[in-house]
């Protein structure tokens, strides 16, 4: 392999000659080679739009040549159309605050500009990493702006939109089983009657207080750090820069970011982020208890509760012929685990800032865009391959409703507690109905009995 010999801070350095990136990422990659997962796309694509911004925010201030920056932001568009891809190649575990990252992108737009301009990589007299591509930042403010950029981003164009797909099928089946009445279980035990529509319809509830959570707290992500710099006091920059740069992130991305007035509190907290690694945490709660409820309610199909029928996706045994598992809710139990252990790495990050800069910046990213991508990805396949799928097992509905002795409790007001729980009691003991029972002890007539003991009474107030 040809080499090219780079000169930074700490000495020589030989880069791959057909390498876009520099020194600084050589470094890092000789000298964290941890895990092989390195920085996700979606972030890669985000900072390459800041840093395209903050080009343009410095051409207008007059910091930047307009030649310069016109190749810088040319680098960058093609940056965020998935070119130079594999030139992005720093482990998530890396030194602090995300400073490879930041030089990584430097690098590899600084040398694409160079070759814009006739050049040759490595030039840097043509085009600056540090100089012209990171003028008016630091690793500081852009890579918490990136955050906030890139995940507000990706809950818009992903994990929102999955959950409005779960949230629209649950209230679809919500809907279709309306009129089917059900026994109700509370600790796992036969409670009153509900319909399965109402089951359901709390599912679906669920999802949407889910995502109302996560749009409030994504919004938190609209306050810029941006023009911070090294610790928010600005140095370097021009007074008209934080207003620029914002400005033309807004121009590109239709959002609506704003300047902090916290500046040194945004800087030196992930507070935001840690308000939506909440907000995560609480949706996989969320469809945690929605996919071990599907498990129980439709687990069986001889010995379980057999309510809903889950539609068949796999072979669920190697030795056992027949036999066909909750597949997709495990699927989805296990993204809903590891969100939350992501979730946990999040909270220890936020919590671990010191002084006038959370370091902790490289791992808060990654497990919060690897939690969308999972997530969406996982709720989808859910949706798709479970919940438009189910069915209700009406027979199997029916012959446990037939012998729910929960029921009695509508016999309370008319008879008191105790002897409708005698009533209830006898109709376990003897495998009689509820209706039956109260007959045989002559507390009520057979109209009365079969008005107050309707199941369907239990599910209209």
């Amino acid at each position: 392999m040809r080499y090219r010999t780079e000169i930074d801070a700490l000495g020589k350095v030989r880069v791959p000659y057909v390498a876009y990136y520099g020194s600084e990422t050589e470094r890092a990659r000789r000298n964290f080679p941890i895990s092989g997962m390195t920085t996700p796309k979606e972030f890669v694509k985000s900072y390459a739009l800041i840093k395209m911004c903050s080009a343009k925010a410095n051409i207008t201030t007059g910091a930047l040549d307009r030649r310069r920056g016109a190749a810088i932001v040319q680098a960058c568009k093609e940056i965020m159309k998935g070119k130079f891809a594999d030139q992005f190649v720093i482990d998530v575990f890396q030194a602090g605050a995300g400073t490879s990252v930041n030089m990584n992108l430097n690098e590899v737009i600084a040398n694409r500009a160079i070759e814009i301009l006739g050049g040759k990589k490595g030039d840097y007299k043509i085009v600056h990493p540090n100089d012209h591509v990171n003028m008016s930042q630091s690793t500081n403010d852009t890579h918490h702006m990136n955050i906030h950029l890139a995940v507000y981003t990706e809950v818009n164009l992903s994990i929102l939109p999955s959950l409005r797909r779960l949230e629209k099928a649950l209230k679809a089946k919500s809907n279709e089983f309306k009129n089917i009445v059900k026994i109700g279980r509370t600790h796992l035990q036969d409670a009153v009657p509900m319909t399965l529509g109402q089951e359901f319809s709390g599912y679906a509830d669920a999802v949407t207080a889910s995502m109302e959570r996560i749009m409030s707290a994504q919004r938190l992500l609209l306050e810029s750090p941006m023009g911070g710099t090294a610790i928010g006091t600005g140095e370097n920059t021009d007074i008209r820069y934080k207003r620029e740069v914002i400005k033309e992130i807004n121009r590109a991305t239709g959002f609506k970011f704003f300047a902090t007035k916290r500046m040194f509190k945004v800087m030196s907290t992930q507070l935001e982020e840690l308000a939506v690694s909440t907000a995560f945490r609480e949706t996989a709660v969320a469809l945690n208890k929605i996919a071990n409820d599907f498990r129980l309610l439709g687990s069986g199909p001889v010995a379980g509760f057999a309510d809903i029928i889950l539609p068949p996706v796999q072979p669920g045994s190697s030795i056992m012929p027949g036999k066909v598992n909750p597949s997709m809710m495990e699927m989805l139990n296990m993204v809903c685990f590891q969100v939350m252990g992501n979730m946990d790495v999040v909270e220890q990050g936020a919590n671990s800032g010191q002084l006038e800069l959370n370091i902790w910046m490289p791992v808060i990213a990654y497990n919060l865009l690897s939690s969308i991508k999972i997530l969406s990805n996982a709720v989808d396949a859910f949706t798709e391959r479970a919940v438009n799928g189910i069915a209700a097992n009406r027979k199997r509905i029916a012959e446990n409703l037939e012998l729910d002795m929960s029921i009695a409790t509508a016999l309370s007001p008319y008879i008191g507690y105790e002897k409708a729980a005698i009533v209830a009691q006898r109709s376990y003991k003897e495998g009689k109905s509820v209706k039956e029972v109260a007959l045989e002890m002559g507390i009520l007539d057979k109209k009365r009995l079969d008005k107050i003991l309707d199941p369907r009474n239990f599910c209209e107030r």
